[in-house]
């Protein structure tokens, strides 16, 4: 599976009192990936950009994740970030959070989500089609169906 890895601590912020990430601060950590994800193929005010010049937004219209492992702070984690669906005029980002490998301790999948986002219009804040220069960056990144 094709798929974009930001790597990044898991910081004193994003855990509650029972010592582990506290289950929405995912979907923000999801988010941090998506912003690295254009940062890294269109430059650091990317995103940015394609909100503000662009007026191109993605607002989330839905949103899951399950959890399979906690994370603590201090831990690495690697976010996974691949294109479920890519449709007309939304996308499906696929996001597979990993604690890192350490030492004798192997990668192991921490969380799996995916968020719809709609495509839209800024100015009119209507859904628009995805705009090509969108498609082919990300185009790489759409998952292929799995062979039944």
């Amino acid at each position: 599976m094709p798929a974009f890895v930001f790597t990044t601590p898991v910081r004193f912020a994003d855990v509650d009192h029972a010592g582990i990430v506290y289950y929405p601060r995912f979907f923000h950590l999801f988010h941090l990936a998506f912003e690295e994800l254009w940062r890294s193929r269109l430059g650091a005010r990317a995103y940015v950009e394609l909100l503000d010049r662009d007026r191109v937004g993605f607002p989330a219209v839905r949103a899951e994740c399950d959890y399979a492992l906690p994370l603590r702070f201090g831990d690495t984690i690697e976010i996974e970030l691949s294109v479920a669906r890519l449709g007309r005029t939304s996308i499906t980002f696929h996001y597979r959070v990993f604690k890192a490998a350490e030492g004798e301790t192997p990668r192991a999948l921490a969380a799996d989500g995916k968020v719809v986002c709609a495509v839209v219009d800024l100015a009119k804040f209507v859904a628009v089609p995805i705009p090509g220069r969108i498609a082919e960056l990300i185009g790489d990144l759409v998952e292929t169906p799995a062979a039944t």
